[in-house]
């Protein structure tokens, strides 16, 4: 399996306010994203990746940014996904450096 790529939450931002038109799904809870998610990312919920894994939510031809509130969901969505010609990336530490970058 190769090496899942990482992006940090600084990159993200950079590559959002350059106006880069990107995938991001958040693998959160429903509960946990009450809380808050990146602008412009879709929700969905990490048990239910295999359901959507041929719909239009998940294009295979682009990079799919996926995102939790640590990076380890999101980090085994990118596994799994990538088995089947998916290209992903994580969202290194998650909502958690996401917050704390805004915070900064």
């Amino acid at each position: 399996m190769n090496e899942i790529p990482q992006i940090t939450a600084q990159q993200l931002r950079q590559r959002l306010e350059s106006g880069e038109d990107l995938v991001l799904i958040d693998v959160r809870e429903d509960e946990e994203v009450a809380f808050g998610m990146i602008p412009g990312a879709q929700h969905i919920p990490m048990g239910e990746i295999p359901q959507h894994a041929e719909d239009e939510q998940l294009p295979k031809d682009t990079e799919i940014i996926f995102i939790c509130r640590s990076g380890a969901r999101s980090q085994r969505v990118c596994e799994y996904l990538q088995q089947f010609g998916y290209t992903t990336s994580n969202l290194s530490g998650g909502m958690i450096d996401w917050n704390e970058a805004a915070d900064a």
